[in-house]
């Protein structure tokens, strides 16, 4: 069952406490009321205040005693008077009666009613400032590009201005971490990059001299192959340091012409695998940064060629579209089947199934971690069901640009 919010529950107390003051106040009154009318007053009425002259059938009343005169127009003394007397205090307590605890408790509940739609008003205002913190903390968890971003509060320096103060503090800590680690992993793979390209045009020199012998050739291709598996796995860092940046300037980008310029590239690899590349490019207009959107749509068709079956039916589709206000980059392809538990570890850096989490595995376990980096930092979402039959069908949906 769920809760009510904390602006409806303030609505409720603010409700509640003026319905029990109001029903507090009418009760009060009504005591004050009963028991200033139960005393005593001696009324009296001398001369012609209440009795016109004396005319025909009309007898003249007595002048120094108490009379009440009746509709009747007779005089009424002594213990008449007074049970007439008492008649009129009861029906104006009985009136009473009905004025306060009947109308004035449709007064109440209306005016309750307009006090609890005021409450809601002032409870949605003093609760702006909340909704501002929860707003930036969900943007924030959706997307590490989106740490830059402060709540910046003006106002008095109360307990809510004091809470989004702290809550600064703390993303603007976090942003600089971050933006320290990001820099730390662009910075080492740079140095990296240069002893590895030292280290492999050694090894082709050494491996293309006329006295090379069989056993330093195949060396040589074996040490290629490792360096060539650190470059790409430096490249990886990379692009995912790139990719967790805050995106500062975007461009208009069609996923469509990047689908059609990414299976290009990949059908050679496709066609040595025995692989068929299926490509649908839809029109998915976005913004975006170009090469980093390029480097998303391959590591997904690079990924579904790579991890795809040994033999039988092969293949991987590739599908660009527009649906309503967001745009789709569809990846499906053939393969092992994976347990539905598992699909959300694929998008963890350095993660493999199986066997292919030995050193001699497909890739270095980064594919699908910058996909994932690269969606978020372009306010998207990245998703992936098992296929039935094996394989993955993997779903990235970015903002669609209406220019």
């Amino acid at each position: 069952m769920k809760r009510l919010s904390l602006r409806g529950r303030l609505t409720l107390l603010y409700g509640g406490l003026f319905m029990v003051a109001g029903v507090l106040l009418l009760g009060v009154t009504y005591a004050l009321f009963t028991a200033n009318l139960g005393q005593r007053y001696q009324v009296i009425v001398k001369g012609t205040y209440l009795s016109p002259s004396p005319g025909p059938g009309r007898p003249a009343p007595p002048t120094n005693d108490v009379y009440v005169m009746n509709k009747e127009g007779a005089v009424l003394t002594g213990s008449d008077a007074e049970r007439v007397l008492a008649e009129q205090r009861e029906q104006v307590r009985q009136a009473a009666v009905k004025s306060m605890l009947t109308q004035g408790s449709i007064a109440l509940v209306l005016v309750g009613g307009v006090a609890a739609g005021l409450g809601w008003l002032v409870a949605g205002r003093v609760l702006a400032p909340l909704h501002r913190v929860t707003d930036t903390a969900r943007r924030i968890a959706a997307s590490p590009a989106a740490l830059h971003e402060r709540i910046a509060l003006r106002g008095p320096d109360d307990e809510v201005k004091n809470l989004a103060d702290a809550f600064d503090t703390m993303v603007e800590r976090l942003d600089h971490s971050f933006d320290g680690q990001r820099r730390f992993v662009a910075n080492a793979s740079h140095e990296l990059r240069t002893p590895l390209t030292l280290g492999r045009a050694l090894v082709e020199v050494a491996m293309h001299r006329r006295t090379a012998t069989a056993d330093v050739r195949e060396l040589g291709e074996s040490l290629l192959t490792i360096n060539a598996r650190h470059e790409q796995l430096i490249e990886g860092l990379l692009i995912l340091a790139d990719s967790e940046k805050q995106l500062t300037t975007v461009y208009p980008v069609n996923l469509s012409d990047v689908v059609t310029h990414v299976c290009g590239q990949l059908s050679s690899e496709a066609g040595t695998a025995g692989i068929e590349l299926i490509r649908g490019p839809g029109d998915a207009p976005t913004r975006g940064d170009a090469l980093l959107l390029e480097r998303l749509v391959h590591n997904l068709v690079e990924n579904g060629i790579r991890h795809n079956l040994a033999f039988g039916e092969r293949w991987v589709r590739v599908i660009s579209k527009t649906v309503g206000d967001q745009v789709q980059v569809v990846v499906t392809n053939t393969g092992p089947e994976i347990p539905p538990y598992e699909v959300e570890s694929l998008f963890k850096p350095f993660y493999r199934l199986g066997a292919e989490r030995l050193v001699g595995g497909k890739g270095a376990g980064l594919g699908l971690s910058i996909v994932r980096s690269v969606a978020e930092a372009h306010g998207g979402t990245v998703t992936a069901v098992p296929r039935a039959g094996g394989g993955l069908e993997i779903t990235v949906v970015l903002p669609v640009d209406p220019g």
